[in-house]
């Protein structure tokens, strides 16, 4: 059943895209992440709009995230403070992005512009998690805890805070720069940016690992919030009936791909994972290198003044 998409202007086969959702849903359930750096690149590899692509991408990971937040508040798993200020750094770098992509957009070469950041921070995480994958699949002794106590540059700065919830006495510099930069992220990539934040409060705020999950999902939630309505009220980005297609999918799909995850170990899905991204990766670098099967494309001219 073929319907129209409104915002993409363009008609589609629904059961096709309902069959992404489920798939992108199930790598979700399967590797624990919001699926935005996979969901957004076939988007576009199926004829969406670049821009529509990361603005409907935005609601579907807002959508995805409301559910795992508030199991993760009610389990006490939630930094609330600290998720404050992850969002005031977010709301910040989203506001940046949505106004970076109207320019870029304007000037044409907002295309470009997602092409070459996926290939640049999907290749550099890819294979930093492929790194560390394998070389855990190697060790024999076990995993290597986090050792607490321990103080880096971070502990230094200025604008100490106290999070109760974390246990920690640190700068407000830091998880606000982060915020910030997954907000950016979240406008120009279409992602959450689960996959970023989630290292960077373990390793380098040195955030407990069982508040790490449901303060990133906090942030999530009220980031991919905002961007969607910029998107939708600056950009005219979102495709409401394309979003609806994709969360049914992905509601679906992440049932069975947590069952999945259920079966095999850490440093396999972290393996599987890293396998994937890279993989997305290296096909959005083919499309940048390869001719285009239409040289040309029919567009308004801007600034002519008729």
């Amino acid at each position: 059943m073929n319907i129209y998409l409104p915002i993409a202007e363009m008609s589609v086969n629904a059961a096709l895209f309902l069959s992404m959702g489920c798939a992108v849903g199930f790598l979700s359930g399967l590797f624990g992440v919001g699926g935005g750096f996979l969901l957004t690149p076939l988007l576009i590899f199926m004829g969406v709009p670049s821009a529509v692509a990361v603005g409907t991408g935005s609601m579907q990971i807002l959508a995805s995230s409301v559910s795992g937040a508030i199991a993760q508040y009610r389990r006490k798993n939630v930094d609330v403070k600290m998720g404050a200020v992850l969002v005031a750094g977010g709301i910040v770098g989203s506001v940046i992005g949505v106004s970076l992509m109207k320019i870029l957009r304007q000037m044409g070469q907002f295309d470009l512009f997602v092409s070459l950041s996926y290939v640049t921070f999907l290749g550099a995480v890819g294979a930093l998690m492929m790194i560390e994958s394998i070389g855990t699949l190697r060790r024999t002794g076990g995993h290597v805890a986090r050792k607490t106590g321990q103080h880096s540059w971070v502990h230094g700065l200025p604008f100490k805070m106290r999070f109760h919830r974390s246990k920690l006495y640190i700068s407000v510099i830091p998880p606000a720069m982060i915020g910030a930069f997954v907000g950016f992220m979240a406008a120009i990539m279409g992602v959450g940016g689960g996959f970023v934040m989630v290292p960077a409060m373990i390793y380098l705020l040195r955030v407990p690992t069982s508040v790490v999950i449901g303060t990133s999902l906090f942030q999530i939630v009220f980031v991919m919030a905002v961007t969607t309505l910029l998107q939708a009220m600056q950009n005219k980005a979102v495709d409401v009936v394309l979003a609806l297609l994709l969360i049914v999918g992905g509601v679906i799909g992440a049932q069975f791909g947590a069952s999945a995850g259920d079966r095999l170990k850490g440093e396999q899905l972290r393996f599987m994972l890293a396998a994937l991204v890279l993989l997305v990766c290296l096909r959005i670098g083919w499309d940048l290198m390869t001719k285009p099967a239409e040289i040309y494309s029919i567009g308004p001219v801007l600034g002519g003044g008729f």
